[in-house]
C-alpha cells in the first residue's frame, strides 16, 4: 500500500471517529436519507448535519444526489468494507517471521 493509500484510510477512519459522523453512518446503513430525516433522527440543526455529511462525502464514505429541493445521502458500502482490509494490509505490510532469536529475553 502506498503512502497515498495509507493517507486515504487514515482520513476515512478520522472521518468516522467523530460521534455525530459515526451516528450518521449508522443511520445511512439502513438506507438512504435526506438531510431533513437525518436532522430529526439526530435532533441536530440542518447546518450541523450538512457539515458532518460534507466531511463524510469528502472522505469518500457517502454519496449525495439532488432530487428537487432535497439532497439524499447513501453509504458507499464497498468503501466501508474496504477500509478494514486496507488497514490490515497497512499494519501487516511485511510477513511476520517466526524464527528463533538467540538474543531474545524470554
Amino acid at each position: 500500500m502506498t503512502a497515498l493509500a495509507s493517507s486515504t484510510v487514515l482520513d476515512q477512519l478520522k472521518a468516522l471517529s467523530h460521534e455525530i459522523r459515526f451516528e450518521l453512518v449508522r443511520h445511512l446503513a439502513g438506507g438512504e436519507h435526506c438531510v431533513c430525516d437525518l436532522e430529526a433522527l439526530l435532533d441536530l440543526p440542518q447546518s450541523k448535519v450538512s457539515y458532518h455529511l460534507g466531511i463524510l462525502r469528502d472522505a469518500g464514505l457517502i454519496v449525495s444526489e439532488q432530487r428537487g429541493k432535497n439532497t439524499y445521502y447513501a453509504l458507499k458500502q464497498t468503501t466501508l468494507f474496504r477500509i478494514g482490509g486496507d488497514l490490515l494490509s497497512e499494519v501487516f505490510r511485511s510477513p511476520v517471521a517466526l524464527t528463533h532469536q538467540e538474543k531474545s529475553i524470554c
